[in-house]
């Protein structure tokens, strides 16, 4: 008896095993992710376009072939083939050069291309049959700064110059100068023009600028 119940208790633990084999094993289940998580892991974020400041492109400097010519300004003038006419001419106060043969010429409110023109149709006219005429400019107009500064006077005037240039020109600033308010004279065949103007003004030839005082 004894054997036949060992036999029956190993046939019921046999027959209990697969089921237990077949018992679903512990599952891992997934945590909701925080939010640190998510950024470094599983969600991606569209970033926003960051500003972009535009600032302007400064203007190229070219020469200024429109540049009206006058008393004080000093020129080369080149007649090809005619050593004896090719000279420097400086413009008179009357506003025009003298030269050999054909005498006094208008400069003054012409471009360096318009003198050369008529210096070349004054030629033509019984001298040359066929001139070729050039003229550049060999210096400038002085131009003129008063007020408080330390030198003020009559400066030679230096290409593309500002104000701020012309008083450093004139040893800077006096200890009483207003230096927020500079006003700059401007002539022309128009007429005269005066503006207040900040420091980085340019200065044309024959302008007058005058550094204000201040009261307190």
């Amino acid at each position: 008896m004894r054997g036949a119940r060992a036999v029956m208790v190993c046939l019921v633990a046999a027959l209990a095993l697969p089921g237990c084999m077949r018992t679903p094993g512990p599952v891992a289940v997934a945590q909701p992710q925080g939010d640190l998580d998510a950024m470094a892991y599983g969600q991606s974020y569209a970033m926003a376009p960051a500003p972009v400041a535009y600032a302007a492109a400064p203007m190229p400097t070219a020469p200024d072939t429109s540049y009206k010519l006058d008393a004080g300004d000093r020129l080369r003038v080149v007649v090809y083939g005619q050593e004896g006419l090719t000279n420097s001419y400086a413009i008179d106060a009357g506003g025009s050069i003298t030269m050999p043969l054909i005498g006094a010429v208008p400069a003054r409110g012409r471009t360096t291309a318009g003198l050369a023109a008529a210096i070349a149709a004054k030629l033509r006219n019984g001298y040359i049959r066929d001139p070729s005429v050039a003229v550049e400019i060999e210096s400038y107009r002085p131009f003129f700064i008063l007020g408080e500064v330390a030198a003020p006077g009559q400066y030679p005037y230096v290409p593309n110059m500002s104000v701020e240039s012309a008083v450093a020109i004139a040893g800077g600033f006096s200890p009483r100068a207003r230096r927020d308010r500079v006003t700059l004279t401007h002539s022309d065949s128009s007429g005269s023009m005066r503006f207040v103007v900040p420091l980085g003004t340019a200065v044309s030839p024959g302008d007058t600028v005058l550094v204000g005082e201040r009261w307190f």
